[in-house]
Order: structure tokens, then sequence, then C-alpha cells
């Protein structure tokens, strides 16, 4: 890496992009290497062998895919949105949902959260009444708290247009938004195979949505947009639960260190990061100070909507949230 060639650091800890830091599950590594024999071929466009083992792991529920939650979030925007309508989002927050927004041609509503980065689902109503789709992100990134499962209630109840709920680690939290999939005809759940499952280079997300979008979003689709080696690793993730399960506990042991243990202020997190106030010093010079010391982390300057004094901190491997914890209690 450059950090390590100019500072001559042998290991560095990376703890920016929110990765799971443990190899993919064995059963997965080798359901790839069998696709790989194949990809010859054109892959399944319906992504069969995925939403099999989608039902089979959730049940009766109707699923998109895409190139990670990205791919799921642009399709999505596509299939409903047209140029000049609004998409209202949630900030400070991911800023792909702006950019995909902005690239349909689609006016932007931006709906602050409050000073402890809480919806205030009632200010999210009134501005995004009108909206086509509102986008909110529950664990939140990069503030990592979660929107409590009955104030997501209340804003479908109180919105004519679709609820995009980003759930790329909900995972890693206590809440379950699935009851809500039976109820409401307006809600779209996106899910990731980057975080949980160790698939963050394949590229590969999906969405539970309700039945009556999914040939609108097949319509929409670019053809064969999951290739098939993808398709068959994350397929063979899902019932890997163990692998999954370790992460997750090693993300809620290390959470609690991290508030308990960093002299700076780290805010409540439901993801598989925190957020740490890093006042009076700037996000960008203590991100520089870190990276000196072989710690990559992410500044927070460039979300919309946050003071120039908080950065991102993933749950990496043991070591180097032990070597995180060492360089920033120096700083």
């Amino acid at each position: 890496m450059d950090i390590a060639r100019e500072y001559g650091i042998d290991r560095i800890a990376r703890l920016a992009s929110n990765e799971n830091p443990e190899p993919l599950s064995p059963s997965a590594q080798e359901a790839a290497e069998q696709a790989l024999r194949n990809v010859n071929r054109y892959p399944d466009e319906r992504v069969n062998i995925l939403m099999n083992a989608l039902r089979t792991c959730y049940g009766d529920y109707q699923f998109v895919s895409g190139v990670g939650m990205d791919g799921v979030i642009e399709t999505v925007i596509r299939t409903l949105v047209d140029p000049g309508e609004p998409v209202a989002i949630s900030t400070p927050t991911f800023s792909f949902y702006s950019l995909a927004a902005t690239g349909q041609g689609a006016e932007i509503i931006t709906v602050p959260r409050e000073s402890d980065f809480s919806v205030d689902v009632k200010k999210m109503i009134r501005a995004a009444s009108k909206a086509k789709i509102v986008v909110v992100c529950s664990p939140n990134n990069p503030t990592g708290n979660a929107t409590p499962v009955d104030l997501v209630a209340e804003l479908l109840e109180g919105i004519e247009g679709i609820l995009f709920l980003d759930n790329a680690y909900v995972e890693f939290s206590d809440y379950n938004y699935l009851p809500l999939m039976k109820k409401y005809e307006n809600l779209i759940l996106g899910r990731t195979f980057s975080k949980v499952h160790s698939l963050a280079g394949l590229r590969i997300g999906y969405a539970f949505v309700p039945r009556w979008l999914v040939p609108w979003y097949q319509r929409a689709s670019t053809p064969f947009t999951v290739n098939s080696v993808s398709a068959a690793a994350a397929a063979a993730a899902l019932p890997d639960k163990e692998h999954a399960q370790r992460y997750i506990a090693q993300v809620r042991i290390w959470r609690k260190r991290f508030i308990t243990e960093v002299k700076y202020p780290v805010l409540p997190s439901d993801a598989n990061f925190v957020m740490i106030n890093t006042a009076p010093r700037k996000s960008d010079e203590m991100v520089e100070e870190l990276a000196r010391h072989g710690v990559v982390v992410r500044s927070c300057r460039s979300f919309a909507g946050l003071a120039d004094h908080y950065i991102r901190v993933s749950i990496g491997e043991g070591w180097e949230n032990e070597r995180f914890l060492q360089v920033i209690n120096t700083l």
C-alpha cells in the first residue's frame, strides 16, 4: 500500500471501509471456484440460485439483486423516478443515494437528522410528503445509529411514496424490520453481502421488495447484472451462520471497548463501525496522524451535514483494533 511505502510501515491496520476482515466462508469459496468453471457461459439473468437461497433463508419474500447495494439503489431509482421528481434523503448519510438520484435527474430533498443524529419522523414526513422515494439508512452510515422499528412504521404510514430502508449493517444491530414487509407495500429493505458475509470484492447486493415491484425492476435492470461467480458464492454464504455470527460477536465486543477505551467521545453504534468526535482536531488531520502510525480510518469531512471533526473507524481484526486504540489515545 502507498501508506506503508510512504511511512515505512510493514503492516497496515485497514479500518476505513467497513469490511469484514475475515476471509469468506469455505463453502462460499468452494461454490465460487465451481462457478468459475462455467464462466464461458452467460449467467442466469434471474439469478435463481441466489433467489432460492434467499427464500430458504428468510421465507416467502420477494427479492431483487444488483451489483452491491449501490447497484440495487441505482436500479430502484431508475425504475421508479422520472426526471424532476423528488427523492428525499435523511442526512448526513451515504453519499451514493444523492449521486444515483442526481444521475436520474431527480430533485434532491435533504432532511437533516437531529443533533444526536436520530431521524425526526414528523419532520421527515412534512418534508417528504410528495417524494417518489424516501431514503433512510439504518443503521446509518457514518453515524452508526439505527432508527427504531416503530418510527419506521410511522414514516411508512405518513408518506405517499416508497421508503428505501438501507439495511447494509442491520445484522450488527438488534433491530428486525422484516415484519414490516408483510404490512406495507411501500417498503424496500436493502441488504448486502459485503459486510457480514465477507464478499465485498464480489459486489453483490439484494433487497426485500413488494411483489408489484419485481417485474418493473427486472425491466429496468441491466442484463446479466450479477455474475455467476458472485451469485454462487452468495448463495453458499447464506447458510453458514457460524461464519457470520463469529464476526458479529467480534463487532459487539470491540464496539464496547472503543466506547470505553478511546479518549475521544465515541457515538453509540449499531453497525460494524463507530464514529468518533475528535474535536478540536479536524477530521483530515486526525486521519493523517493515524496513517503515519499505520492505521487507516475514514475522514467524515465529505459527509454533507457533519461538522469537520468526526472520523469513522471499522471493527477489524483484533491486532488492528488494538493498534488503533494504542495510537488514537496518544494523539
